[in-house]
């Protein structure tokens, strides 16, 4: 097929054990979403089509080998293993985990080689993905090393923004996580992305503070006043629009969130906890600041509900179309930055 007449994503697989299996075929069982993208699907023929059955979707697999074999319209499989696989819904598994970096490991490979456009990926057990190779707590970890650029986590939802400056950080080492360096490299990596992957042409970020009332002038912590004031100070001198630290109690609250194009919280559920309440079941996960586009849906693998089929794909469907329209905007992004006098012309 011509790669440039349609976007190629590329989907591992996740937790078997999980609801991602349902989620992925839930979403392209919608044969109109074949008419702007040609999914890859990293598992095994076999695997989906337990899959399919137990599920009762109606959906045709094309099974291939390597990735020049993918077909335009088709749900394509790329056969990473051939034995079957022993699926116990909502079951925690190592064997299940293993199946997941392998999918994981063969899909990033594809994506740094250029065989497929963008990376979605399916949710995974952070416990049992672990071994003696794997290290990561989890997918952002992991492709910050096998990509080029600055990983940050960024959760989507329409113009709903959330960036982390420490994401899997356990709480009692936050603070000693929070470095000028870190806060300097994590609001570029959001500038430049807003910019890129959103067409933000000023990007406007606001930055939530690390303790309790921004540290009430260093009654309840100093590191607002010490770090992060004078850093985002810094910041704001060189020219970007970016402002705080907002106390988070009530920034979300107030909705002064919708000011602005992202927000910046200084630590995971400082700012994923009011992200999911706005957006639970819409929102994208996306890894910005990599040299390659990869989203996954805003929730976990659901061990719950895992089998019964009552999984909403919502939130993957929307990872999927996410990562279609952030590779338009970054081909976009790069030819205007490339030859801008054209470019204006052009609109002229």
């Amino acid at each position: 097929m011509n790669k440039e007449e349609n976007i190629i994503v590329g989907i591992s697989i996740g937790d078997l054990n999980g609801i991602g299996g349902e989620i992925i075929l839930k979403t392209f069982a919608d044969s109109r979403v074949l008419d702007f993208c040609t999914p890859v699907i990293f598992a095994s023929v076999k695997t989906m089509t337990f899959l399919k059955n137990h599920f009762n979707i109606n959906v045709n697999l094309n099974g291939i080998k390597h990735t020049d074999q993918i077909l335009h319209k088709k749900i394509n499989v790329l056969n990473v293993w051939n034995e079957p696989v022993k699926i116990e819904f909502g079951k925690e598994d190592l064997k299940i985990g293993a199946y997941a970096i392998k999918s994981l490991e063969k899909a990033t490979q594809a994506l740094k080689n250029d065989k497929i456009d963008v990376l979605v990926t399916a949710p995974i057990n952070k416990h049992n993905i672990q071994s003696d190779t794997f290290k990561f707590p989890g997918h952002t970890n992991y492709l910050a090393q096998e990509l080029e650029g600055n990983s940050l986590m960024l959760m989507i939802a329409n113009d709903l923004r959330v960036g982390l400056i420490t994401d899997h950080v356990p709480v009692k080492d936050i603070a000693t996580h929070i470095t000028p360096e870190l806060i300097v490299e994590k609001i570029e990596t959001v500038y430049n992305s807003l910019k890129r992957d959103f067409r933000v042409n000023k990007p406007k970020i606001a930055v939530l503070g690390i303790n309790p009332h921004n540290g009430d002038n260093g009654v309840i912590g100093s590191e607002d006043d010490d770090i992060l004031r004078p850093t985002l100070k810094a910041i704001k001198d060189s020219g970007k629009l970016v402002f705080g630290p907002y106390a988070a109690d009530s920034f979300f609250g107030s909705n002064n969130y919708t000011n602005f194009d992202a927000i910046i919280a200084s630590y995971h559920d400082q700012g994923l906890i009011p992200f999911k309440t706005l957006s639970f079941g819409k929102g994208v996960n996306y890894t910005a600041g990599l040299n390659k586009i990869r989203t996954s849906p805003d929730h976990g693998t659901a061990f719950e509900i895992a089998g019964k089929n009552e999984a909403d794909n919502s939130s993957f469907k929307e990872a999927v179309y996410k990562a279609i329209e952030i590779f338009k905007n970054r081909k976009e992004y790069k030819a205007i930055t490339q030859n801008p006098l054209k470019f204006n012309q052009k609109k002229i």
